[in-house]
């Protein structure tokens, strides 16, 4: 075939690059990639990549550029991997490591970026390309980069590279060479990366000064400004901070650097770290916690912290994507007869909150699994005399929803099961009507009467009844019971996590207990139940998002900005500097710039949801909301 060939169902065309004048040149890679002839163009290929690290040539930026994007679009053809582009790549780093002067020449500066990128791309999913490449020796030019020999642009393609490598048994045992090594250092950049873009680039005040005129081509492939490239800063930082945490996950699955990676103090930042809205494709910290559950030793070491536990229980209440890792993380903990009472107290009431949760991520009964890890052995001695009282009462509702009234309710009759609804439905109706008149805590008692009434089987009179209930709980400020009657009301619904006012309600109830991320979660969940509603056709009728909601994600989204911790902790130091220069100023601290009101909650929302019901009488107390 003239002028290309085939790689699977792809077309490479090699003559994408046209010469303006013909090239003399014997070792120039444009007029060997024009050559049709196979049997003369490899051979020419092969010595462009042999030549190109010993010669200068400022055209070398652009045959890297023209290898990038073919290593991106195809990166299952062999023909370059089996050229010898990886040693060519190898030594290419060390060059620009080694030799600060050709780096600085032309356009030189680019180069290490697209060698280590194009090592990553061929090696993302063969691994006899990985093989090649170890074979090739670009370990070692990936762990200069790694170790920030220049920037944290060329650390972000490193360790894509060497995550690759990692990823396949047949390459760990020459990647393991620098096992302690890359799990530092892995470990370091996870936990430090934000900061240090965020000090080095996002948060430079002289953005002609401070950022670095190479990093910004990158970023932004020459196209955009300042908002552009903060924009893709986010966006590499995150992938920074994930692709480390792979790599960690590489060593972790195989029970290797255990030692190392379960520290206490990592583990706790390990919770923190996500891949945030810019990189919601990767599980991040939850998934390296979730491959650490699956050992022994991992397992000892997350049980034994408490932070990340409640962390995971917190996960395993939301409407996070990943929220089955979170699942999974707590039952591997429950089911360890060695974890399992260090972890019950905590862990107890949220799976138990957890228990009728339906299918999840294409996982079957859910809520079975649950139940069946929460009682398991533990209405027996010893080891019921070890758990502590409100593990015990946990356990104990447990069994009388899934095992005792189940069992009662199958030997009632059709008719004795429709009394018990009635008279459900009474108590809800008196609920209602005690809400309406602002006696809240009698509400949310008829609420519970009618719970104990209402037959399990009869799941939509139930979310509609957990739900009224944790509206009455978050006017009560009792933000922990909200959060577990909006959870029950959300595994009832179908399909799970759907019902738009338990979202809603359990979104105020988390802001109110400072947990920004799943509460913008539950707030981008109820705004796309409003928008993607059945029946609404969204093409010809334009849905308008709720101010309260709109305030709320864009409180949250500020909280949990990838950034936000970066700036909150530089705004901090300007603060203490302004103080040590001035003692009479006041000490300004926190992010904000507003002047000090009085403190809000996610209750307050509930006040500008009446206002923005149009055609409806405004409540008189901020409370007062219709109920279902």
């Amino acid at each position: 075939m003239k002028g290309g060939r085939k790689s699977g169902n792809r077309k490479i065309n090699y003559k994408r690059v046209q010469l303006q004048q013909p090239c003399e040149a014997a070792s120039c890679f444009f007029c060997a990639m024009r050559e049709s002839d196979p049997s003369l163009r490899r051979p020419r290929i092969a010595k462009c990549f042999t030549e190109m690290p010993r010669r200068d040539d400022e055209e070398h930026v652009l045959v890297l550029s023209g290898l990038w994007n073919i290593a991106m679009t195809h990166p299952s053809d062999p023909e370059f991997p089996s050229l010898g582009v990886f040693g060519c790549m190898g030594r290419l780093i060390l060059r620009g490591v080694t030799d600060p002067d050709w780096l600085a020449r032309d356009q030189n500066v680019y180069i290490p970026y697209y060698a280590a990128h194009i090592i990553g791309s061929y090696t993302i999913a063969k691994p006899e390309f990985a093989e090649k490449a170890v074979a090739a020796g670009v370990v070692p030019p990936l762990m200069e980069l790694l170790r920030g020999k220049l920037s944290w642009v060329e650390q972000r393609v490193a360790i894509r590279a060497i995550g690759h490598l990692a990823s396949y048994d047949r390459t760990m045992e020459s990647v393991s060479e620098y096992e302690s090594e890359i799990v530092d250092s892995c470990m370091k950049l996870a936990a430090t990366c934000l900061d240090a873009v965020y000090a080095s680039f996002v948060g430079a005040k002289d953005r002609a000064k401070q950022r670095l005129k190479y990093q910004c081509d990158l970023l932004t492939r020459g196209l955009g400004g300042a908002e552009m490239e903060n924009r893709k800063a986010e966006e590499w930082a995150s992938q920074l901070q994930c692709w480390s945490i792979y790599a960690l996950n590489c060593f972790a699955s195989k029970e290797r650097s255990l030692n190392l990676i379960c520290r206490e103090g990592f583990l706790k930042e390990l919770c923190e770290m996500w891949g945030g809205l810019v990189n919601d494709a990767s599980p991040a910290g939850v998934g390296l916690l979730r491959i650490l559950c699956f050992s022994k030793q991992g397992r000892r070491s997350v049980g034994d912290c408490e932070v990340v536990v409640r962390s995971l229980c917190n996960l395993a209440r939301s409407s996070d994507d990943w929220q089955y890792m979170g699942i999974d993380c707590l039952l591997l903990l429950v089911q360890d007869p060695g974890v399992r009472i260090r972890v019950l107290e905590l862990a107890a009431p949220p799976l138990a909150d957890l228990v009728e949760l339906g299918d999840i991520a294409g996982r079957k009964n859910v809520g079975d699994a649950i139940a069946r890890a929460l009682l398991l052995s533990d209405f027996k001695e010893p080891m019921k005399l070890k758990m502590g009282r409100e593990a015990e009462k946990v356990l104990e509702a447990v069994m009388d929803v899934k095992v005792a009234r189940r069992k009662k309710e199958k030997g009632m009759s059709e008719e004795e099961l429709q009394e018990q609804r009635a008279m459900a439905c009474v108590k809800k109706q008196r609920g209602n009507e005690r809400f309406w008149r602002g006696e809240v805590e009698e509400a949310a008692a008829c609420y519970s009467e009618a719970l104990e009434l209402c037959p399990v089987k009869m799941a939509k009179e139930r979310v509609v009844l957990y739900s009224n209930r944790a509206q009455c709980r978050l006017i009560l400020k009792d933000a922990e019971a909200a959060i577990s009657d909006a959870t029950r009301a959300l595994c009832l619904s179908s399909p799970a996590n759907s019902h738009k006012k338990s979202l809603w309600r359990r979104s105020q109830a988390y802001d109110m207990v400072g947990l920004a991320k799943e509460s913008l979660m539950d707030c981008i969940m109820y705004v796309n139940g409003r928008v993607f509603r059945k029946g609404v056709a969204t093409k010809e009728k334009q849905v308008k998002v709720p101010y309260y909601a709109a305030r709320m994600i864009n409180k949250q989204m500020n909280a949990t900005w990838l950034f936000a911790a970066a700036r909150t902790k530089e705004r901090e130091d300007e603060s203490d500097e302004d103080c040590c220069r001035d003692d009479g100023n006041e000490k300004e601290t926190g992010i904000s710039a507003a002047p000090a009101t009085k403190k809000t909650t996610g209750v307050c929302s509930v006040r500008e949801e009446f206002s923005s019901m149009k055609g409806k009488r405004r409540a008189e107390t901020p409370w007062r909301r219709k109920s279902t």
